[in-house]
Parts: structure tokens; sequence; C-alpha cells
């Protein structure tokens, strides 16, 4: 007789993983693996709660590891704070259908964070309400937070958009500043008003405006001495320069990167001059992204760009949607 071939075995049944989303982003590893990850947050939160209400002492529990991982991506405090009052004023003794916690638990915590950002306004859209030109904006930062690259790529793009634009070099305490800020204006093609290393800087504030008058340009771009915000002289100085250019926005440039140092910068800067908006440098290398969850709502002051890479092209306006997918949830 032949011999017997044996029926293998009927694996158990699980449900399929669900496809992955083309483009989709990763998103923070720690962030992401406490709001999705099954031996993360919502695992505890399911062995935790047996009704359909969440109790104070549960809320409490299921937090202190959400806590741990917006920590760990440099979320500021005041922003952790103002997640968990969200949160539990959405969760907190309210019935939730049986089966559907992990979901309003997502679902509050997308409302929470999107909440954290302040309004953009449309640069392009403001230069030409102005009636009298130029549009005059002023750039506040730190050494090598891409403050002039920054500004550089700015002038790049509102001349695609078909505006003329004048360089200020007003960082006059660096010669390499000058001259970093004089090749990008050789390479864009941009006239740049300078003075010689050490002048006083609002003074090439104030001259670049008067060529922009005198010409008919559009808009006016200067750029200050990278400074701590630490240094009470260099930001007295820059005080100084907003007296003399009266510039009709001031932007901070910080690198995205640089976590809770960036959001203690901007919030320096803020209390110094009173910044309008905010650029946010070197995105694409951050994998944390607690200065974008945070810098926003600290200043109360919104997101207008982040940069993503060394070309002029690489400057893209904020984005609150691919924030949340960088967080793992879009």
């Amino acid at each position: 007789m032949p011999e017997k071939k044996a029926v293998p075995a009927v694996p158990e049944r699980k449900a399929a993983p669900e496809p992955p989303q083309e483009g989709k982003k990763e998103g923070i590893p720690a962030l992401a693996g406490k709001v999705e990850g099954e031996k993360g947050f919502f695992s505890a939160l399911r062995e935790k709660i047996m009704t359909t209400k969440i109790s104070g002492q549960q809320f409490e529990d299921m937090f202190s590891e959400m806590e741990m991982a917006l920590l760990e991506n440099n979320v500021a405090v005041e922003v952790i704070d103002k997640i968990k009052h969200d949160l539990k004023e959405a969760l907190v003794d309210h019935p939730i259908r049986r089966g559907r916690v992990e979901e309003t638990v997502i679902v509050s915590l997308k409302d929470s964070i999107r909440g954290l950002f302040e309004s953009a306004f449309d640069i392009v859209s403001r230069i030409r309400e102005k009636r009298e030109k130029p549009y005059v904006i002023a750039f506040v930062g730190i050494n090598g937070s891409g403050k002039t690259t920054s500004i550089a790529k700015l002038a790049s793009y509102l001349g695609e958009k078909g505006f003329s634009v004048v360089l200020a070099a007003a960082d006059t305490f660096r010669a390499a500043s000058i001259e970093q800020i004089s090749q990008h204006g050789d390479k864009l093609g941009i006239r740049v008003v300078k003075h010689d290393y050490g002048a006083d800087p609002a003074a090439v504030a104030f001259d670049a405006i008067k060529h922009g008058k005198a010409k008919g340009i559009d808009v006016v771009l200067i750029d200050t001495a990278g400074r701590m915000h630490s240094n009470a002289d260099l930001v007295n100085e820059m005080k100084k320069i907003m007296r003399v250019a009266k510039p009709d926005l001031k932007i901070f440039v910080g690198e995205s990167i640089t976590g809770n140092d960036c959001v203690e910068q901007a919030k320096t800067f803020n209390d110094a001059v009173s910044i309008d908006g905010i650029i946010l440098s070197k995105a694409d290398v951050d994998e944390k992204g607690g200065a974008a969850v945070s810098v926003s709502y600290v200043t109360k002051k919104p997101i207008l760009y982040i940069g993503t890479g060394q070309d002029y092209k690489d400057l893209r306006p904020f984005d609150v949607d691919a924030v949340m997918e960088n967080l793992g949830l879009a």
C-alpha cells in the first residue's frame, strides 16, 4: 500500500495585516509605539479598562507612558501639560463605546496636537497688500541655526513669485557672515547692501531700506548677527536694529533638531523683539519633532516655513498634516 501523506496542520487564522501605505512615513518611533504599538500604550490601556468609562486613576496610569515618550522626543513640558489636560477633559468619566477606547483616545490626541499650532499667514499676500514699498523682514536667531541660508531660500522663493528683493548684510560682527550672504546674492542675482566688518548693523539696515525705496524694490530681507539668546548686549543691539528698520515682519529661525533649545531660544527672542513668525531649519533630519510640536504653542506665533535641505528650493510652507504624519497620527 502506498504510504499515506500526512495532512498538514491548519495554522491558526490571524487577521490579515493592513497593507503598508506607500509613501507613509514611519513616524516618531517612541511616540508612535506608545500610541499604536500592540505592547505599548493601548495594550496597557486595554488591560486596565474593564468598563466603558475611564477613571481619573486609570487615565493617570496610562498617560505616564505617553508622557515619557513625549519627553524623550523633546516636547516642551508646558505642551505635555496641555495635551494631558485636553485628553483628561475628553476622556475621564465620559461614556465610551466598548471596543472603541483606542479610537476615542487617538481622536482626542489628534485634536489636542492640532490645537497647538497658531494659524499661519501668507507672506506673499502681506507683501502685495502693503502700499508703500519696500516690505521689510528682519531675521533673528543664533549662530549656526541656518538663518542666512533660510534668508537666501526665502529670497529665491519671493523672486519666483515676481518680487524684487534686496538683502541687507547687517551681521557685521563676523566677516564670514558678510561673505556668506554676498555669495548667496551673487548666485541669486540679488543686490546685497553691506558695510565693512564691524560697522553699525542698524546703519546697514537703514541703507538697505533707503536703497529699496529709491529703486522701487518690493522686499528687503535683513540678516542680523547670530547671537546667543543669553547675551544681553547683543540682544540690545538687535533691539536697536528693530527700532531703526521698523520691519513689517520679524522672523525667528531655529534648528528643528535642537528640540527644547530651539523652543527656549524662540521664547527669549520673542520676549526681546516680539517675533511675528518662525522658520524651522533642518526639519528633514529631525527624527523627534519636539520643536515643531512645541515652538508655536509656547510663543503663540505661527510656524511659516520649514527648511528641508540645502538647495534654494528646499523651503516649503508649514503643513500641520505633515507634522501629524511624522507623529504617526495622520
